[in-house]
């Protein structure tokens, strides 16, 4: 189990409600650099709060996340969407790929968000479509392509910033099993290659075995499973 002073990013007694729904109820979780893990539950266990609670994109209402000796929740916008654009990478269950885009200039879309020019943007851009077996389609837009062919750009534009922490919100969701595997495979060795820790929400045991751990969650709680198995 990864402890909260060995962890890149480790969240503690995190509580968020939305209205009367209560999402999380104390959830921890910690997560070592270049590990790959696995947030399981049922639909509404409050796994997907948890993750994005983690990546700054909603702030609990009560709990601790650091970050690199960062503390999440007393950071304020500003620096939490920095945290976004340089450090986190995320893949989603639908990609979200900017339509009007080609392929090419949505996975260099992060690096010019960070200030980079075009010219060495697209050059990098083109090495991770490359990476992951879809550098033909560079010019093409995202709804030209089959769903695994742009889950797959959505995972070099996740990965093309570099980034230290993966957040993968059922990233083979919308996918068949095949293109599913491939995605994961891709996924996880591009991460383990780079080092990035990779935190991945999912209901689907296949999906799961792909990590390093996994931890549950139920009603809002979390349960590492090496502490049950």
């Amino acid at each position: 189990m990864t402890r909260p002073g060995t962890a890149l990013l480790a969240g503690s007694g995190l509580h968020k409600s939305f209205g009367q729904t209560r999402a999380l109820d104390g959830a921890a979780l910690a997560v070592a650099a270049g590990e790959v893990l696995a947030i399981m539950g049922a639909s509404g266990s409050g796994k997907s709060t948890l993750l994005h609670c983690l990546a700054g994109i909603v702030r609990p209402d009560a709990g601790s996340i650091h970050y690199g000796g960062q503390d999440l929740v007393a950071m304020d916008d500003k620096g939490r969407s920095a945290l976004r654009r340089t450090e986190f990478g995320f893949v989603f269950q639908f990609g979200q790929l900017v339509p009007e885009l080609t392929c090419l200039e949505n996975v260099a879309l992060p690096l010019r968000l960070t200030g980079a020019k075009r010219g060495p943007a697209e050059a990098k851009a083109k090495e991770w479509l490359a990476r992951l077996e879809v550098d033909n389609l560079a010019k093409r837009r995202p709804g030209d392509v089959s769903g695994g062919q742009a889950q797959r750009v959505a995972v070099a534009r996740a990965l093309v910033t570099g980034p230290k922490v993966v957040f993968a919100d059922e990233p083979t969701g919308a996918l068949d099993s095949l293109n599913g595997e491939k995605v994961m495979q891709m996924l996880t060795q591009a991460a383990r290659e780079t080092h990035a820790a990779v935190v991945l929400v999912t209901h689907e045991p296949r999906v799961a075995a792909y990590s390093d751990r996994e931890i549950v969650v139920r009603d809002g709680r979390t349960v590492d499973r090496e502490l049950v198995a």
